[in-house]
């Protein structure tokens, strides 16, 4: 060692030269020593908890999970109501608009005279008839009996009587498509205006059978619920004679309730009041709530029913614009709900009201 190297000894050097980094810890020592101070003593480890620890790792993991769920369900409910906005936003057919004032101006009391040769005249003998129950005795304590026999005794004058009653009550169906055709006539004509062309018979005839599916096995619950709450009448839908044309004339008579309702109610006046500019949900909800109004005489559980029934009926039409579905479900449920309860009633007392069961009612008032 030179008399220059004033390290001291034991110092180690590098290979290089140059002295090692010093060790920290000792380096903050020696500068507390100078300070005139003493080194701090290090602090003592926090006591651990293994139970606490773990519920907090738990509850952070179901913190995360709660979280992504609720992102999750944000989301599909986003994703639902822009599927709900876009089912509900329908556009008026702007080509059916008529612009001129002079030919919309008729277009409302054409209206007003087909349903008050019709349905409309049914609406007001309706509310009447409930007006007068309700007056009388409770409704849970009321039997509404419809396709009645008129002389059982005579089954040719009663076969008569019915067939009679299926032309008169199908004529004003039979005046809308008419009117359609002859005055302010659509450019595609009446029928090619509710979308009824041989072309679409099987598609039409599916459609329908799933519409009196999902449109009848709610019905049962509806009823049901009417009938508890005491809202309803007992509805006796089959009661004519038993003859070897009873079944058929059953079908007729569904047929007649279907064609009018929905060639009258939707085919009809839906084309009307588009062309006098009417929107879409306001024609929709009117029709629905005359729908429900001729049958109010079976009670408010009906008129709850049906007026849903027009509503679904009603966005069907303007999705599809096509009017023969409507009909082909309609005359289904009808069907099933009058040969039914001709068939079960015998059998099963408690069917007394197997009608509204299967279907709140769609038979007009007699």
């Amino acid at each position: 060692m030179s008399e220059f190297d004033d390290r001291p000894t034991g110092t180690t050097i590098n290979l290089d030269g140059t002295a090692p980094m010093p060790d920290l810890g000792r380096l903050r020592e020696w500068r507390q020593q100078m300070q005139g101070g003493t080194p701090a003593a290090p602090e003592p480890p926090e006591p651990t908890h293994p139970i606490a620890d773990w519920l907090a790792a738990v509850g952070v993991r179901l913190l995360r999970y709660l979280g992504g769920r609720l992102r999750y369900l944000w989301a599909r409910l986003r994703y639902l109501w822009g599927r709900l906005c876009y089912l509900a936003n329908m556009h008026r057919e702007e080509a059916l608009v008529i612009t001129t004032p002079a030919q919309r101006r008729g277009l409302v009391p054409e209206t007003v005279i087909v349903l008050m040769v019709s349905l409309g005249a049914s609406a007001i003998r309706s509310i009447l008839s409930l007006v007068n129950t309700m007056t009388q005795r409770p409704l849970s304590q009321t039997t509404v009996y419809i396709n009645n026999s008129v002389t059982p005794d005579r089954p040719w004058l009663d076969v008569l009587n019915q067939l009679s009653t299926i032309a008169i009550t199908v004529a004003p169906a039979v005046l809308a498509l008419y009117l359609l055709s002859a005055t302010r006539r659509p450019a595609a004509g009446p029928l090619r205006v509710m979308g009824i062309t041989r072309s679409n018979i099987w598609r039409d005839l599916a459609l329908g059978s799933i519409m009196a599916a999902s449109v009848g096995i709610p019905g049962l619950g509806l009823y049901a619920l009417a009938r508890v709450l005491g809202i309803n009448a007992t509805v006796a839908a089959g009661n004519l004679a038993a003859h070897w044309w009873t079944i058929p004339m059953y079908v007729l008579l569904a047929a007649m309730n279907g064609i009018l309702e929905e060639v009258v109610m939707i085919g009809y006046l839906f084309t009307r009041w588009t062309q006098r500019g009417m929107q879409p949900w306001t024609v929709i909800i009117v029709s629905a709530v005359i729908r429900g109004s001729y049958h109010l005489y079976q009670g408010f559980g009906a008129f709850i029913g049906n007026v849903i029934m027009g509503v679904i009926f009603g966005w069907i039409y303007m999705r599809t614009k096509r009017v023969l579905p409507l009909v082909i479900a309609h005359t289904l449920l009808d069907v099933i709900s009058f040969v039914g309860y001709s068939l079960l009633v015998t059998h099963w007392a408690w069917l007394s009201g197997a009608h509204a069961i299967i279907y709140v009612a769609t038979q007009i008032p007699h």
